[in-house]
């Protein structure tokens, strides 16, 4: 496979990412399941524990989704008691979400999961490999920020 046209590697990227990303989605989904939280739920944690407290419409930018789509997911997690909604002092028109302290247990307790399944799976190649996927996940970040 040290040969492969840009066209063949495409076609091989486009038939691995998939499988490992279903696979890789499916053993974290489990975790979400236990929690009774739904992927898109913990993106909008994960972006919290990240940025703080945060405008409704800026979290709906980040997660690509209407203001409107934002809301259903945020009442859903304020009513579990992972988030609170914040009235801006300026602006009462303006509100802001931020994660409780079960919302940082749950984001906490999903990362380490994540670290664990990232360690099981690149425990099994070398260290050699794993700085060059380090490498080359940073080279395609880097072009994908570009790009927007």
């Amino acid at each position: 496979m040290s040969h492969l046209t840009i066209s063949e590697f495409a076609d091989k990227v486009n038939e691995l990412m998939p499988v490992i990303m279903r696979e890789y989605v499916k053993i974290q989904g489990r975790e979400f399941y236990k929690l009774k939280i739904t992927m898109p739920q913990f993106f909008v944690m994960d972006i919290l524990n990240h940025n703080g407290e945060t405008k409704m419409t800026d979290l709906a930018g980040s997660v690509n989704v209407t203001t409107a789509a934002m809301t259903g997911i945020v009442d859903r997690l304020v009513r579990d008691g992972y988030l609170i909604r914040v009235n801006d002092p300026e602006d009462r028109r303006i509100i802001k979400v931020k994660l409780t302290s079960k919302g940082n247990s749950v984001v906490r307790n999903i990362t380490e999961k994540r670290k664990e399944l990232t360690i099981k799976m690149f425990g099994v190649i070398s260290q050699e490999d794993r700085i060059a996927y380090l490498n080359i996940l940073t080279s395609i970040k880097g072009a994908l920020e570009r790009q927007v």
